[in-house]
């Protein structure tokens, strides 16, 4: 891995965003630009890292190890489930089928835990004990094992906002999804997160809770967008997990977590103007994201050059089409 030196040095050549107008037009998502060719998509993953539904900084080579983590787990989830990716020709590039997706997104959480205001550890500790219509026994104590992994289904949240809360039952009964297609999510999500459970133990992490989107091509369900990187789930360092630990036993995150915390320490939930990260905060970041993709991987992270349109139209033939 990198030395803290080197991360420091590479912080200026953050990649925040791409200009290639020759590969179609463009959209910005929170951490990747993406351009629709055709029936294809160029989905460019930068060093953009948000929290609290906000853009907040620049991790140096964070859009790397997202765009080459989540190829890796692609390839290990795809007989359970098929997904969008067409070819990785570059670091932070992928080709991805055009998917229509589909208006709901699936949490699997197998913890009690999270700050943020729609996280499940939030809501049972204001005292709800259905949240997202799942019942919950009294006494759970923060980041305590749930007795079962349960889905939160969630609308995608608006730029700025937060996502809804939902029930299993009110994306049926608002004609979301047919309840034929829900059914099918909510197999290929438990399916997909205990895939990801067993690796996550082999390289020594916890996987705490994820995220996944899913979309159709051609009509059938269809995995996208990313999956189990430290930006849409939680990992937990196995070794630093005490079972009932009090508020100084908190795991060690290998997530974005750890960016959450940072700000709530200081007071900022995502109102107003954030504190500025640190270089050497930054770099302790890029740090944990870069570990997490060698415990997952087996892997050592190895950066790679930025996105060049002349090596990506190569690569692609696109200068073809």
């Amino acid at each position: 891995m990198l030395t803290h030196e080197q991360l420091l040095e590479a912080i200026p050549n953050c990649l925040d965003s791409t200009n290639f107008p020759e590969l179609g037009e463009k959209y910005a998502g929170k951490v990747r630009d993406v351009y629709r060719h055709g029936s294809e998509r160029v989905l460019i993953t930068t060093d953009r890292i948000s929290a609290f539904d906000r853009v907040l900084g620049l991790i140096p080579y964070k859009g790397q190890v997202l765009n080459q983590l989540s190829a890796w787990w692609f390839a290990h989830t795809a007989d359970l489930i098929p997904n969008h990716v067409i070819s990785v020709p570059d670091p932070n590039v992928t080709i991805a089928h055009a998917a229509e997706p589909l208006p709901v997104e699936i949490v699997v959480r197998g913890y009690i835990t999270g700050v943020t205001k729609t996280s499940l550890w939030y809501l049972y500790e204001q005292g709800e004990r259905q949240p997202y219509g799942i019942k919950l026994p009294d006494g759970l104590r923060k980041n305590d094992p749930l007795p079962e992994p349960i889905i939160t289904p969630t609308t995608k949240a608006a730029q700025g906002g937060h996502d809804e809360q939902l029930t299993a039952d009110a994306i049926v009964a608002r004609g979301i999804v047919s309840p034929d297609l829900w059914l099918q999510m909510e197999v290929a999500a438990l399916t997909l997160f205990a895939r990801g459970q067993a690796l996550a133990r082999r390289g020594g992490l916890i996987l705490v809770d994820t995220k996944y989107e899913m979309g159709l091509v051609n009509g059938r369900l269809t995995l996208i967008d990313e999956i189990h990187t430290p930006d849409s789930s939680r990992f937990w360092l196995a070794d630093s997990y005490k079972p009932g630990g009090g508020i100084l036993d908190q795991p060690v995150h290998f997530d974005k977590e750890i960016l959450r915390q940072w700000y709530a320490e200081r007071g900022y939930r995502g109102d107003g103007e954030p504190p500025q990260m640190s270089p050497d905060f930054v770099a302790q970041v890029a740090a944990r994201y870069m570990a997490a993709y060698e415990k997952l991987t087996g892997q050592e992270f190895v950066p790679g050059e930025q996105p060049a349109l002349a090596r990506i139209r190569q690569n692609l033939h696109l200068a073809k089409r």
